[in-house]
């Protein structure tokens, strides 16, 4: 099989094919839980709610009523993107004089932020949504409440995290057999979340923000010296939001705004259109290097930047001009890696999981939603089945810095959906997990599929590469060394002309890159719908 462009397929399997709708998540379940509301005639953002509900029981790990999200929405009728900020606060009790003496821990309950997502969810599916609200959490209730089969990803998953988890009733009680972690193929059953479903089904957000959910996360929280509040709770409103977009070789790429990440992207989208990829070939050393420097430009540029919005001005509008994708692009030595990347000036110029739907009248959702690593805070709340997240580990302490932790403020996210149109037609709709790697393999995501001719099953399962440092960020205290990572795919001539440019490369195994990719295309021409799950972990994708 050949891409149109002459490339051999890198694909294992096809692409799926669909008309009246498709969805495409991280796991099985919960990309048929989004397409069973399709085939019931539920909107995009309907799917999209019970697929994110799916995926909180499902694939607890990655995302769940406990965490954060962006919500992107195309909407057919208006040809227009949309966008739902579903991203907490830090509690008001949460100061940097309060952790600057231990630092702020990976997990437990000083690691919790306010979870954003329910109200999102429910924003977002009140204003475009068909179905009623229990019906579209019906498939994540039956999930919860009659339990599934762990997969092995999800158990190994739970074996990392046992020592905590055993350490705490609460989380034992799901997720162990007296202390033994789960086994795949072993039914996880979760009463205490369908019950939560079921409630916020009945009486909306106000069970989650201000009513008995509410109360019992916060007396949780007090419980084990936390600092979440009724009033934290009570006090979070999710809210529509401007995308923000470049041009792309002809397409109109969306991006969400700051506080999300998303800037990177179109930022190295700006700076890699002035080059011919086409020419420097696929996944080459040469077009790597282009990426890969882009990259280290536009994160530097974050580092300065990006911030809670209502706290500091970021500069998007210079960020994102053309004039200074051509400065910055200036900079670019296709012959050795840049290894003291400072930003730029743009002010002249003015564990998470995803997934995407396309349903029956054209319209689409990108979303992602997450706990930030792996299960969150690892605290579910008692009586609730909820995993609280760790989000407050993305907080700087540093008192010159601007993403630095203030009470009520809105930590920067690496989270970024996607939506690409043509025309003002919808063209692609994709993302990833995988913190600061998102807006790399997005962009390589993207150039495959438009600069390559790749179909969706083919960029998502061709070989990936990922670069840290340069301001990417894993842990506390936010600093990894500088590499590039490479599949193990890669050739060793690659390998070499790479080094020879001055990357410092570690080799992963043949499919360890970050993500769990998922692309929907649409046919601009017949309409008909494409769709890739990355077989890294457990994506799945229904068409209809």
């Amino acid at each position: 099989m050949t891409s149109p462009h002459g490339i051999v397929s890198v694909a294992h399997r096809p692409p799926v094919m669909g008309v009246r709708g498709m969805v495409a998540s991280g796991h099985p379940l919960a990309s048929m839980a989004g397409m069973r509301i399709l085939m019931e005639g539920g909107s995009a953002i309907d799917a999209a709610v019970a697929v994110g509900a799916a995926l909180n029981v499902v694939e607890p790990q990655m995302s769940g009523m406990g965490g954060d999200g962006f919500i992107m929405l195309y909407d057919s009728a208006s040809r227009s993107v949309k966008a739902v900020n579903a991203t907490g606060a830090a509690p008001y009790g949460a100061s940097r004089e309060f952790y600057k003496r231990d630092g702020i821990p990976m997990k437990g309950i000083l690691s919790a932020s306010v979870p954003g997502i329910v109200d999102g969810w429910l924003l977002a599916q009140g204003k475009y949504g068909k179905l009623s609200l229990d019906r579209v959490f019906e498939p994540a209730i039956e999930l919860a409440g009659e339990g599934f089969p762990v997969s092995h990803k999800l158990a190994q998953g739970i074996m990392d995290e046992t020592p905590p988890f055993a350490s705490v009733p609460s989380s034992r009680k799901v997720f162990t057999r007296d202390g033994r972690p789960l086994r795949a193929g072993e039914m996880l059953v979760q009463k205490d979340l369908a019950d939560s479903f079921r409630l916020i089904a009945r009486e909306g957000r106000d069970a989650f923000y201000k009513g008995s959910i509410a109360k019992a996360i916060a007396k949780f929280s007090q419980s084990l010296g936390g600092l979440l509040t009724e009033k934290d709770l009570a006090d979070h409103r999710s809210h529509w939001d401007e995308p923000i977009s470049t041009t792309y070789r002809g397409h109109t790429v969306y991006e969400f705004p700051p506080n999300s990440s998303g800037h990177v992207l179109l930022q190295e989208l700006n700076m890699v259109e002035r080059f011919d990829l086409k020419s420097l070939g696929f996944n080459t050393a040469e077009s790597i290097h282009l990426m890969v420097e882009a990259k280290r430009l536009s994160f530097a540029d974050r580092e300065k930047c990006l911030a809670d919005p209502r706290w500091v001005k970021v500069p998007i509008k210079g960020l994102l001009s053309k004039d200074y994708a051509a400065e910055q692009a200036a900079k670019i030595n296709m012959g050795k890696a840049a290894m003291d990347v400072r930003a730029g000036a743009p002010e002249r110029h003015g564990d998470t999981t995803y997934f995407c739907i396309a349903d029956r009248w054209g319209n689409a959702v990108s979303q992602l939603q997450s706990l930030q690593s792996g299960f969150g805070s690892g605290l579910i709340a008692e009586g609730t089945g909820i995993l609280l997240n760790n989000r407050m580990t993305y907080w700087h302490l540093e008192d010159d810095h601007v993403d630095r932790l203030e009470p009520g403020k809105r930590v920067r996210h690496t989270m970024n959906p996607v939506i690409v149109t043509k025309n003002d037609k919808l063209f692609l709709i994709l993302g990833t997990p995988g913190a600061d790697t998102q807006v790399q393999t997005n962009l390589q995501l993207i150039t495959h599929i438009i600069d390559f001719g790749l179909n969706p099953q083919e960029a998502v399962e061709a070989p990936r590469w990922r670069h840290t440092g340069g301001g990417t960020e894993s842990t506390i205290p936010h600093t990894c060394p500088d590499e590039l990572h490479l599949e193990g795919r890669f050739k060793e001539e690659i390998r070499k002309r790479l080094r020879a440019k001055g990357h410092d490369l570690k080799i992963l195994g043949d499919w360890e890159g970050t993500g769990n990719a998922q692309v929907i295309m649409i046919d601009q021409e017949t309409g008909a719908l494409i769709g890739g799950s990355d077989p890294r972990r457990d994506g799945y994708t229904v068409g209809w």
